[in-house]
């Protein structure tokens, strides 16, 4: 899954409803971090050209497009324009990159727990703002769970009101997301398998995969 936010040519009507969890973005974002600063903070530098769950991309490209969809939906969650281009290198750097994307990571539940973030469009294809912040979010949860397993880390079952809202969220983007490749295709799932593991099937992720 490579989600860009507006930028990434995924247009839904402004009409378009999730049927989310009814929390706020920024307090769902608040919760997905919670799993952030330990899985970042475990990733050894032995381990940046391991591959991933995401086929394109090692786990150095990985941390620098994570890197890149935390600052860029800062900026979307103020309205203002992003850049969803070729991502820096944030981890060549410095060695502090971990402390670094914790901290921006910070300043995205900041962005989208601000009064309004929530309310209007944004982006360049004007999307429901509240969908945009549920794509970080779909982003900062499945990122995390693609580095802990590519680090060999535990990742915690999602938070329960995350993942309704991500269900949410998904089943409004998934056709167009599939039909431009922002989303694998779906992987068969257990009907008794744990919501989360069901979601990242959606998204085109063996939930069960290992390095």
């Amino acid at each position: 899954m490579d989600s860009e936010g507006s930028g990434s040519g995924i247009h839904v009507g402004s009409g378009s409803g999730i049927r989310g969890s009814g929390y706020g973005i920024g307090e769902l974002l608040g919760r997905a971090r919670e799993r952030v600063g330990p899985v970042v903070r475990g990733i050894p530098d032995a381990a940046l050209a391991g591959p991933t769950p995401c086929a394109e991309y090692d786990v150095k490209t990985l941390v620098n497009h994570l890197f890149q969809v935390v600052v860029q939906f800062q900026r979307l969650a103020a309205k203002e324009e992003s850049e969803f281009g070729e991502a820096p290198d944030r981890v060549g750097a410095g060695p502090d990159w971990r402390g670094r994307l914790v901290a921006e990571t910070d300043l995205l539940v900041a962005a989208w727990s601000a009064p309004g973030a929530e309310e209007g469009t944004t982006g360049a294809m004007d999307m429901p703002a509240r969908l945009v912040g549920s794509m970080a979010l779909l982003d900062l949860t499945v990122h995390v769970w693609d580095l802990a397993r590519a680090t060999g880390q535990e990742f915690p079952e999602a938070d329960e009101a995350v993942v309704a809202e991500l269900a949410g969220a998904v089943a409004v983007l998934e056709p167009t997301a599939r039909r431009m490749g922002v989303f694998g295709e779906a992987v068969a799932a257990a009907e008794d398998a744990p919501p989360f593991e069901r979601l990242l099937a959606r998204t085109g992720r063996d939930p069960h995969w290992k390095a």
